[in-house]
């Protein structure tokens, strides 16, 4: 049996909030308030949506779950944009961050596809 922490896509997310939370600590105050408080949310978010979907007894649900996963992706994108152009995180640091996020949105996408494919099967059974 599988278990949510078989998943790829929920470590990879896993581990990129957890990055974006040991980022977000080394700001100062007036920075990790306001937006970090916004950053780390949005990311946490991408995890949390996977898990809560992957909970759910129906495969529509869990895809619900994973649109929501995937608009916290574009919404951390956003937040990383942000931070780039406000100097809260370095060019080195803002590219590596969105190729992790993009690798994840890629695998996120094949993630609903293989559960859209369940569902289809799951219909015809």
């Amino acid at each position: 049996m599988h278990t949510l922490e078989d998943l790829d896509i929920y470590n990879l997310s896993q581990k990129f909030s957890d990055r974006i939370w040991f980022i977000v600590m080394q700001w100062d105050k007036f920075a990790q308030f306001g937006f970090g408080k916004q950053i780390t949310n949005s990311a946490d978010s991408i995890s949390a949506n996977i898990a809560e979907g992957y909970g759910r007894y129906f495969i529509k649900e869990n895809i619900n779950f994973c649109f929501y996963s995937r608009g916290s992706v574009l919404e951390t994108k956003n937040w990383l944009v942000k931070a780039s152009s406000r100097n809260l995180i370095t060019n080195e640091e803002y590219g590596s961050l969105i190729s992790e996020l993009e690798i994840i949105h890629k695998k996120l996408n094949g993630y609903i596809k293989v559960l859209k494919a369940n569902l289809t099967k799951q219909k015809k059974d």
